[in-house]
């Protein structure tokens, strides 16, 4: 069943049976509801961005707080009911994915690029040739941005440095951000493939432990592990370790059938005892065969088998995930046994030092292996006064490493504080004037939602907003010099090369690209369908 029925703007439209129960907006209505769901996320995050951005305290559904200004960390944790609204949120998340930096400023930069589009769907221009004009808006100013970019020489550590400092400059951890800078720096180049120009992060492990103080955050070339020694007699420190690390318990094998046993004899029971010991005994004999002089196991073991272990002289770890059993073989240049039968003395990991660590006064106690065979994992041991301290420092630490693994794939440098993106507005405004089509008032708005960034980081810096863009474009204007920037930090002076604050390029075009893309799929939704029958909540 269908009928014809006539909107609110004499349009024809039909509607299907099973669709007549559904509410819906279309047209104009459908986009001003999408619009403002999104620049309602984008305006949340706004006063995050930059150097003297302002956190957000994120209370979980459990009471758990959480303190953050970084973009993509703030919208995972925000409640967001507008379908639309959470496309910002999964490009918070794509940019976060693809280079680990500049997840506020995108969102912040599609919010404004939206606001724009509103303004001219009010002026009746079809959302396609909105769409249009910011995609030839977008292509003007990536290519601005690449032409300004600088080649940085990778091979100097003080530029990778300058770029950890200028992403973690932003965060919490400002205080501390020439030691991070420098553990982050050390961290990735000790991972980094040089001839291939990867960095593979999961060889760099992120561990935080509460108490200290942020300072004390380190560098360990090896791993650490959050576990004891089994037994509280076994030695605490080993030297030239030889460790069997294997997948396989340490206890008789259980048949995976139902099974019942009658004991009627103390022969029987002693019989029985008997060979349970004579599997014990034949796994320790099979480590200490391969020479081995630690034990690492992903199970847990009994009593009887961790006394035995203790007899011999075999310290060991047990309970040990998989992910940091992985990272101690990479370390080690061991192989991961899953049978005590396949263990043989070329299968041993070899460390330096493997000892057991006491934190603090609560005898919180952790393992750190060093001087491995293999330093090509590492461990960078955050701390803090409390749990939300390190959370945070770890997220700005993962982002410091994106952006100094960012230069390492791509050496170009391109200005921040603002100073790209105003390179890149005036660019594109040149080319909207010449094009001389509908088109032209599309890139004028995109021209001037790019410069939203420069204006947040004004506003967030407590400067007269419209005064320091209005300058920062005649700056741009008069001298042909696209390093200027906004001087959030009031140094004097707003050549942002010689305040050491730039990103890398792919950064800001990937940022440019994704925020484009999602405004065009915005733009091209008409029309919003509830299969609860209620319109979305804005």
């Amino acid at each position: 069943m269908q009928q014809l029925a006539i909107d609110e703007y004499g349009q024809p439209f039909i509607v299907i049976e099973e669709q007549s129960k559904k509410r819906r907006l279309k047209g104009l209505d459908a986009h001003r509801s999408n619009i403002l769901a999104a620049r309602a996320v984008a305006e949340t995050i706004r006063t995050s961005l930059g150097p003297k951005g302002m956190d957000k305290m994120i209370i979980g559904p459990d009471g758990d707080l959480s303190v953050t200004n970084d973009g993509a960390t703030v919208l995972d944790k925000m409640p967001v009911q507008h379908q639309v609204a959470k496309l910002l949120v999964e490009l918070s998340k794509s940019q976060d994915n693809e280079i680990g930096d500049g997840t506020t400023g995108v969102v912040v930069m599609a919010g404004s690029m939206l606001d724009g589009a509103r303004k001219l769907l009010e002026k009746n221009i079809h959302p396609l040739t909105i769409a249009s004009g910011f995609e030839k808006a977008c292509e003007v100013a990536v290519k601005r941005v690449e032409t300004i970019a600088k080649e940085a020489p990778i091979n100097d550590r003080n530029y990778l440095k300058r770029a950890a400092k200028t992403a973690l400059g932003s965060k919490i951890v400002s205080s501390q951000q020439d030691h991070l800078a420098e553990i982050c720096v050390n961290a990735v180049l000790s991972v980094c493939n040089m001839e291939r120009k990867d960095v593979n992060f999961d060889l760099i492990k992120v561990e935080g432990k509460v108490g200290g103080q942020l300072e004390e955050t380190q560098l360990i070339e090896g791993i650490v592990v959050d576990k004891d020694f089994s037994h509280p007699q076994m030695p605490k420190f080993v030297k030239d370790a030889k460790m069997a690390i294997l997948t396989c318990p340490f206890e008789p094998p259980k048949p995976k059938t139902k099974h019942k046993l009658d004991i009627r004899s103390a022969e029987d029971y002693k019989k029985l005892h008997e060979t349970e010991q004579k599997y014990f005994t034949d796994m320790i004999k099979s480590i200490q065969d391969a020479g081995a002089n630690m034990v690492i196991c992903q199970w847990g073991f009994d009593d009887e088998a961790n006394h035995l272990l203790f007899q011999k002289n075999l310290p060991a770890v047990r309970w040990v995930g998989g992910v940091e059993l992985e990272l101690i073989a990479i370390a080690t240049g061991g192989r991961i046994v899953p049978r005590f039968e396949e263990l043989t003395a070329e299968k041993l990991g070899k460390a330096g030092t493997v000892k057991e660590v006491t934190l603090g006064t609560m005898k919180d106690t952790m393992m750190v292996i060093e001087q491995c065979a293999n330093t090509k994992a590492v461990t960078i041991l955050v701390r803090g006064g409390n749990q939300m301290a390190v959370d945070e420092a770890k997220r700005c630490i993962h982002d410091a490493n994106c952006c100094v693994r960012n230069l390492i794939k791509d050496a170009r440098i391109v200005p921040g504080g603002g100073g790209s993106e105003i390179a890149a507005s005036l660019s594109v405004q040149e080319a909207a004037d010449a094009c001389g089509t509908v088109e032209t008032y599309c890139m004028r708005a995109y021209a001037e939602a790019l410069e939203v960034i420069p204006a947040a980081l004004a506003e967030n810096s407590g400067l007269n907003t419209i005064a320091a863009v209005a300058d920062l474009k005649s700056i741009h204007q008069t001298t042909k010099e696209p390093w200027h920037g906004i001087d959030c930090m009031l140094t004097g002076t707003t050549d942002m090369f010689k305040q050491n604050v730039y990103e890398s390029c792919i950064s800001k075009v990937n940022q440019l690209r994704l925020a484009t893309q999602v405004v065009k799929m915005i733009l091209k939704i008409d029309d919003i369908i509830s299969q609860e029958g209620d319109v979305e909540d804005q």
